[in-house]
C-alpha cells in the first residue's frame, strides 16, 4: 500500500544520533539535516497489514494461529479482542545510501542510519493512524515490536508470513532474525471495542532503560 513521507523531525533524528537536541551544535544539526534530505530523497516505504482475532493463554497471547510467547504483550493486549499486525520498509534505497556512505564518510553514514530510523517511525506513525481510523470508535494501545520486552525477534519470520510480506512488499527476514531491508519494522496494534487503560511508554518502563544511550547522553528519545 502506498504511503509517503515529506519531512522529517530533525530533533529526532538528533536523538537517534545520542545528541540531545538542544545540546548540538550548527554543524551537528546541519549534518542531521543534510542526512534527513538524502534519506527522505532515497525511501520507497511501503506496507501492509492484517487484522486477527486474540485469544489469551498461560503462555502468551495467540494471534490467529500464531502463539506470541511472553507476559509482556499478554499484558500489554488485555482488553484487546483483536490486533493489527503490519510491517513497514524504507525499501533498499535507503540501505544502500548507508552502504555508500560507511566507504567514504562514517560519521555521515552515522548520521544517514539515524534519518533512517527516524523515517521508519514517522512512517510507522503515519501507519497507525490510517488503522485507527479503520476502526472508529475503538481504543488502542501503542504499537509492539519484537525485541520490546520479552516479545522474541524469532518471531520475526512468522509474524511475514502471515502477512505475506515477501510477495507484498519484498519485506523478508534472515536466518538471524534481521529484517531485510534493514530499515523495516513489523509491529503489532491492539484494537478494543472499549475503553482500556492507556499504556504510557516511559524511561522506567522501558527495557532499554538500563542501558539507554539516550539518558547516557543526558537525553531522552523522545517518545515517552
Amino acid at each position: 500500500m502506498p504511503i509517503t513521507i515529506t519531512k522529517l523531525n530533525i530533533d529526532e533524528v538528533l536523538r537517534y544520533m545520542g545528541c540531545p537536541p538542544d545540546k548540538a551544535d550548527a554543524a551537528t544539526r546541519a549534518l542531521a539535516e543534510e542526512s534527513a534530505g538524502q534519506m527522505l530523497r532515497a525511501v520507497t516505504p511501503r506496507w501492509t497489514w492484517r487484522v486477527f482475532d486474540l485469544a489469551f493463554e498461560a503462555e502468551g497471547v495467540r494471534m490467529g494461529g500464531l502463539l506470541l510467547p511472553g507476559q509482556d504483550l499478554k499484558d500489554h493486549l488485555r482488553g484487546c479482542e483483536r490486533a493489527a499486525l503490519f510491517c513497514a520498509t524504507l525499501g533498499s534505497g535507503a540501505d544502500a545510501l548507508i552502504r555508500r556512505a560507511e566507504s567514504v564518510d562514517m560519521a555521515r553514514a552515522l548520521a544517514l542510519d539515524c534519518a533512517a530510523a527516524a523515517a521508519v517511525e514517522a512512517v510507522c506513525d503515519q501507519i497507525e493512524g490510517e488503522l485507527q481510523a479503520m476502526f472508529p470508535g475503538c481504543s488502542f494501545p501503542f504499537r509492539f515490536s519484537p525485541g520490546y520486552g520479552d516479545l522474541p525477534l524469532t518471531l520475526q519470520g512468522d509474524l511475514l508470513a502471515a502477512l505475506d510480506a515477501p510477495r507484498r512488499v519484498g519485506l523478508t527476514a534472515s536466518a538471524s532474525n534481521i529484517l531485510l531491508p534493514r530499515k523495516s519494522v513489523t509491529a503489532i496494534l491492539g484494537i478494543s471495542r472499549n475503553q482500556i487503560e492507556k499504556h504510557i511508554r516511559s524511561c522506567l518502563g522501558c527495557p532499554a532503560h538500563d542501558g539507554c544511550q539516550y539518558r547516557k547522553s543526558g537525553g531522552h528519545c523522545g517518545i515517552s
